[in-house]
């Protein structure tokens, strides 16, 4: 099945590319010639999907999936995932008072803010990525995949599983993959907590940060990444973060400290996840 999935442009594909590629879990995701391309599982039912530019103003969706009548949530799930409905241009207005975010904008006019596929695997995304690189999370989550993810009926190159159900992964002995114990856990109590509460991770819930930060393990950090990123919070803001403070440094010459970046960051609200992808790709730019 082909889809259009359109939107607003302009639209900063090459962007979104690069932050999934960086971030593609090896059997679960592939980028290539300019399409990403991942495995996915609802309701126990799994498939395959691509997606690739199409013309100015879509996307085009390639989708192997058994259930058409899960089409309108793929779809729903996709458009948050590569934020098609984002008013830029209200954003960008509002932001591009800043000189430095203005800066930015005027280079990347079209830049998203990624979403996530599913609420727990960003969740255990996040997770994994605490105090370590990204490329090393990223081996973690592969070692994940390949270990309790469910093999694919129908693979297709690149794509062999799906992510693991929170059923296995909060029973699982998660520290036998090379982390700490006491990550295995947060990650075994993050699984446990999508089962217990299954709107845990449901976009434009009220008070869905709060009830991140009840979760062991899970300081404000990872809690506002994952409201950012899942949510779909546009506030989200993981202030503490490094680069955020090196990318504003490289920007205006003055490094600022994770206090003094909250406050400055009061002007951007109510788009402050906005300005931190700003921050973030402009610091990988200049890498």
């Amino acid at each position: 099945m082909r889809l259009l999935l359109k939107f607003q442009p302009p639209y900063d594909w090459p962007a979104m590319l690069a932050f999934l590629s960086a971030r593609a879990i090896v059997g679960m995701e592939a980028v290539a010639d300019g399409v990403y391309s991942r495995s996915i599982g609802l309701h126990g039912v799994h498939g395959t999907l691509s997606i690739k530019p199409a013309t100015a103003d879509s996307l085009e969706l390639a989708l192997d999936y058994p259930d058409p009548t899960a089409v309108p949530e793929i779809v729903a799930r996709l458009r948050r995932m590569f934020d098609l409905d984002a008013d830029l241009a209200t954003i960008h207005r509002h932001l591009a008072a800043d000189p430095s975010l203005a800066r930015l904008i005027a280079e990347r006019p079209g830049l998203r803010v990624p979403g996530a596929w599913d609420g727990l695997e960003l969740a255990i995304r996040a997770v994994l990525g605490q105090q370590i690189t990204v490329g090393a999370a990223i081996k973690l989550a592969g070692k994940l995949v390949a270990q309790y993810g469910a093999p694919l009926a129908s693979p297709r190159i690149g794509l062999t599983h799906v992510f693991p159900e929170a059923s296995v992964l909060a029973v699982a002995e998660l520290a036998t993959l090379g982390m700490p114990k006491s990550r295995g856990r947060t990650l075994s109590g993050v699984a446990q907590a999508s089962l217990d509460d299954s709107l845990l991770f449901e976009p434009d819930r009220e008070g869905g940060v709060v009830r991140l930060l009840a979760l062991h393990g899970v300081g404000d950090w990872t809690a506002q990444y994952i409201a950012l990123r899942q949510l779909r919070e546009m506030d989200g803001f993981p202030s503490g973060d490094v680069g955020l403070i090196n990318a504003l440094a490289a920007l205006e010459g003055e490094r600022l400290t994770a206090r003094q970046l909250l406050m400055r960051a009061e002007e951007w609200r109510p788009y402050r996840g906005y300005a931190a992808q700003l921050l973030w790709t402009s610091l990988s730019r200049s890498d």
